[in-house]
């Protein structure tokens, strides 16, 4: 071999190598897991994002994991920031395009390609950001992207981990699960009462939903459990207009799977939407079981093997419904709308009149803070206590602002004994 050929082939080689190098290298870089903190706002679990826009910057945005969901969403700000091509139709409240390819969780690159569109919220420019009013997220990360990957959702100590299948070792009692093949969304095979169902499994909601037939044969046979009309605490999802006449109640006991729950609080399902979540599901469904009745657990979501694992980190009993009774609605404008007062012992849990708290009002202020600008989990840790103490509410009607003292109530408190007339008899 002549001098020439030798370079040339030392020239390959050194190139080979160097490609083979930078191969090792982007490997090694690419991380196998990510943890990352968690804000739990309203029961809900949020997290930091990271974009890449098309100047070549990076852009932090906040994000919510919702495997109770398939869709894949994004704020009208985030779709003007990744220039997307958006589509909309007047006979729809959301616009479409075509997502990113992946976004950034936790230094590790998360692949969206498998979405075919991303639903964008009808917003005013004023509202561009909100992605759902009374929330900071502006974009999910759905179980149609969860679903490529090993999930916990560590609850006790506000940390939410992503990584490449096989690479979690889970812990904990675990149970089989019913994977949709369409939707990624998990059914876990539950009971009540004896009673055999199946349950959905949703950590995107902030309170668990029975449907109504269910819900309402528990009710007649145990109407000694504690119940209540109107949709607050964690029961109060988005302000939707028929949240003050929701029904609400303790399960007392709750198998899910391995999992033994005790005093779940449950919304009947509205019967409007049964046909909708039965059809997602892909299986017979009886509910859904929120993120609320397992804030003491380690949820792990092991998609390739259609198993959910549970391990207790926590036994701490939350007072989640010691609350002022109020029902309210978040604006794209950031106010809080009114919506009704939850009755305690038969009568309004909160003044209401001419001179005090109405339908309609707009809640300024508790305790001199501010509501207007915050989340739903922000206004709801600020109306939150223990039953008795006194809470001064700043309400606005027509331009005028009027102060109403109102106390926290123990809603939805333990089961009473049954009522006196049935030990008469």
């Amino acid at each position: 071999m002549d001098f020439s050929m030798k370079t040339a082939a030392c020239l390959i080689a050194l190139a080979l190598l160097s490609i083979f190098a930078r191969a090792q290298s982007a490997s090694a870089a690419e991380p196998k897991s990510a943890t990352v903190p968690i804000t739990l706002d309203h029961d809900r679990v949020v997290i930091d994002v990271y974009l890449s826009l098309p100047d070549g910057s990076t852009k932090r945005i906040r994000g919510w994991v919702d495997n109770g969901d398939s869709e894949l969403e994004l704020s009208r700000r985030v779709a003007t920031l990744l220039k997307l091509d958006v589509t909309c139709s007047k006979d729809n409240d959301y616009c479409s395009a075509a997502p990113p390819d992946s976004v950034t969780i936790g230094g590790m690159k998360i692949s969206l390609r498998g979405i075919a569109a991303a639903k964008i919220p009808l917003k005013t420019p004023s509202a561009a950001a909100v992605m759902e009013a009374g929330m900071s997220a502006e974009i999910t990360i759905p179980s149609t992207v969860l679903r490529h990957y090993d999930v916990l959702v560590n609850f006790p100590d506000r940390e939410f981990t992503l990584a490449q299948p096989g690479t979690l070792k889970f812990k904990g009692v675990s149970a089989k699960a019913l994977v949709n093949p369409d939707y990624a969304l998990i059914q876990i095979p539950s009971q009540i009462e004896g009673k055999k169902y199946n349950l959905a499994l949703d950590l995107g909601s902030s309170i668990s939903f029975l449907f109504d037939e269910v819900f309402d044969g528990l009710a007649a046979a145990h109407p000694n459990w504690p119940h209540m009309t109107g949709a607050v605490g964690p029961a109060n999802l988005w302000g939707m207009p028929d949240e003050a006449k929701w029904k609400v109640m303790r399960v007392e006991h709750l198998h899910c799977g391995p999992l033994f729950l005790t005093s779940v609080p449950v919304v009947r399902l509205p019967p409007d939407w049964t046909s909708f979540v039965e059809k997602r599901a892909g299986v017979p469904t009886a509910g859904t079981l929120g993120s609320q009745a397992l804030l003491n657990y380690r949820v792990g979501l092991d998609y390739a093997h259609s198993t959910v694992y549970f391990d207790i980190g926590s036994t701490f009993k939350f007072p989640d419904f010691d609350v002022i009774g109020l029902i309210l609605r978040p604006e794209d404008d950031t106010r809080f709308t009114i919506l009704g007062v939850a009755d305690f012992d038969g009568k309004p849990s909160v003044p209401t009149g001419p001179d005090a708290v109405q339908p309609g009002d707009h809640l300024v202020s508790v305790d001199g803070i501010p509501i207007p600008d915050s989340t739903m989990g922000q206004a709801w840790s600020l109306l939150e206590g223990s039953p008795a103490q006194e809470r001064k509410l700043v309400v606005e009607r027509d331009g005028k602002q009027i102060a109403v003292t109102a106390q926290v109530q123990h809603f939805l408190g333990e089961a009473t004994e049954e009522p006196s007339r049935v030990k008469k008899k």
